[in-house]
């Protein structure tokens, strides 16, 4: 049987494929679009699953990335639950789990990102969160009065434990280092966060080791903490299979060039799983939204669009935090009231904002200049 053909094949069926579905739409591209994705359900949007879908606060329905009917409106054909298995970039083909082949004029990687096992005995008995039906799993867990231990005080960590404190679930986060988000965002910022938890009834422990998890307990260093369910949310790695098997460039992700193409000039990349060839890995919901607007661009022989400045965003405990820009190491720490300014080389290469205390699209704008700590002015007033 010959291969059927589609001019844009998405493999993922994440953020960054429907992104670039519509962005090619938007964009005048009139050819066929064909997202496939390895999970049950259509795209969705997975910050809620940490915060307001664990909560209850949101809908099933309203974290779709876009509604059924837009799919038949915008002529993208949708398939999920069938995994690509195999993709040959050189003959533009596809293979799907169902044995069907596609020849693609272009295709589109976005595989994501798979949660990791924190390195201990019995890791198998932590629940991890990256899916609709880990979200859902997890609610059905967090009853009032439950105990839960969420391991990593990263973002995932920091987010879940605020919400299970939300549902009465008795929480405590633990986490190796010495400040949450392993101290990456410096102890202060991490303090304001320990106390925005505890006010929501989370207890932090810092510096705690985990040496086993059972089946309704786990060991530290030197205690023994009992629990009706473990979280662990210890980080990601990206979904790069694929991509390894089918050749292309891959360090850290696959890498891309500005138009987020690939070192297969047929194949384009975006979200969790790429990584810019002179910048870092971004593992997050706005990041993948761009890439995947960046990425039909691309596709469509469009000039590259200037690189924007990184932007995190999380809520947890009634509190939240912006982070922009991107210094994974910092010669100076200045604090404003709201605001923590990372500098590099004398220029603000990151800021950290507390409680909205400036406008995000301000705060890009301004750290993709780089500028002196003197400019922070110009967002403070």
């Amino acid at each position: 049987m010959e291969p059927r053909h589609v001019d844009a094949l998405l493999i993922g069926g994440g953020v960054a494929a429907v992104r670039c579905a519509r962005a090619l739409r938007r964009g005048g591209f009139g050819g066929s679009i064909l997202i496939v994705g390895d999970e049950p359900v259509a795209p969705y949007n997975r910050p809620p699953l940490t915060k307001e879908l664990l909560r209850e606060d949101l809908p099933r329905d309203l974290v779709a990335a876009e509604p059924p009917e837009w799919y038949e409106r915008q002529r993208v054909e949708l398939r999920t639950g069938t995994p690509v298995t195999l993709l040959d970039p050189d003959a533009q083909l596809a293979e799907l789990a169902d044995g069907h082949r596609l020849h693609f004029g272009q295709a589109l990687l976005a595989t994501g990102a798979a949660p990791r096992r924190p390195a201990v005995e019995g890791s198998e008995h932590a629940l991890l969160l990256r899916t609709l039906a880990d979200a859902e799993a997890l609610r059905a867990r967090a009853v009032a009065g439950a105990r839960a231990v969420v391991l990593g005080g990263g973002f995932i960590g920091v987010e879940v434990a605020g919400s299970l404190a939300a549902r009465g679930v008795r929480v405590t986060l633990l986490e190796l280092s010495a400040g949450l988000w392993a101290g990456s965002l410096g102890l202060e910022v991490s303090a304001w966060a320990v106390e925005r938890l505890g006010a929501a009834g989370v207890e932090v422990r810092l510096r705690t080791p985990v040496t086993r998890i059972e089946d309704g307990a786990l060991l530290t260093a030197g205690e023994r903490l009992d629990a009706d369910f473990v979280l662990a949310g210890v980080g990601v790695t990206p979904r790069l299979e694929l991509a390894s098997a089918a050749g292309l460039t891959v360090d850290n992700g696959v890498v891309v060039d500005e138009s987020r193409r690939t070192s297969g000039p047929s194949v384009f990349a975006a979200g969790d799983m790429a990584r810019p060839a002179d910048g870092p890995r971004i593992e997050h919901w706005h990041a993948a939204r761009e890439a995947g607007d960046a990425a039909a661009i691309g596709m469509m022989g469009g000039p590259a669009a200037p690189r924007r400045a990184p932007w995190v965003f999380s809520e947890f405990a009634g509190a939240t935090l912006d982070v922009v820009g991107w210094a994974p190491t910092w010669d100076d720490l200045v604090v404003r009231p709201g605001l923590h300014a990372y500098v590099r080389d004398g220029g603000v290469a990151q800021l950290a904002i507390l409680d909205g205390a400036v406008p995000v699209e301000s705060a890009r704008r301004l750290v993709e200049r780089e500028p002196p700590v003197a400019a922070l002015a110009e967002l403070l007033g």
